[in-house]
């Protein structure tokens, strides 16, 4: 698998992202998806992006990181709560390259430096190996309706390591 030269920049969500990333979402949704979900249910789960405004607020409403590669964003994912890892897109053609490994790794080293001992995902089918590679074990299986499709995912979780005791200078 191809793996990008440089590691991505990451920075924090910034209000003005929104349209963006909700473009990204879509585009991810439709590309990497579509071997684990039909036209409709894609239509469905990208139909939460719609109301842009809406998206903006619960990402700024979350601990949501962006990704840079060579100065465009190529994904972000979201913290909801320290708790769950909420979201977590790649720009389609910069899939597997290393930046959702990337953004998982910030994702989980902040929700362990706020205190989180396990932390949680609720990963779809196309995302759900991905999560495993990373120590994420399978809790559940779940079906979610939205917008009159219903979607399978899968509750997986992690146990992370406390974070490092800072030494005294």
């Amino acid at each position: 698998m191809a793996r990008s030269a440089t590691a991505p920049s990451l920075r924090p969500f910034l209000p003005a992202d929104a349209a963006t990333l909700a473009a990204l979402l879509r585009a991810s949704v439709e590309e990497l998806a579509a071997d684990d979900y039909d036209d409709a249910q894609r239509e469905a789960w990208t139909s939460e992006v719609d109301d842009e405004e809406a998206f903006g607020a619960r990402l700024a409403g979350e601990l949501t990181i962006v990704a840079l590669a060579e100065g465009e964003i190529a994904g972000f994912a979201s913290l909801r709560d320290n708790a769950a890892f909420d979201m977590l897109y790649v720009r389609h053609d910069l899939a597997r390259r290393g930046i959702g490994s990337a953004l998982a790794d910030a994702i989980e080293k902040l929700a362990a430096a706020r205190g989180t001992k396990t932390l949680n995902v609720d990963a779809s089918d196309s995302a759900r190996d991905f999560f495993a590679a990373r120590g994420y074990t399978a809790q559940r299986r779940n079906t979610v309706e939205i917008s009159g499709q219903w979607l399978g995912t899968t509750t997986m979780t992690k146990e992370l390591a406390a974070p490092a005791a800072r030494r005294a200078h």
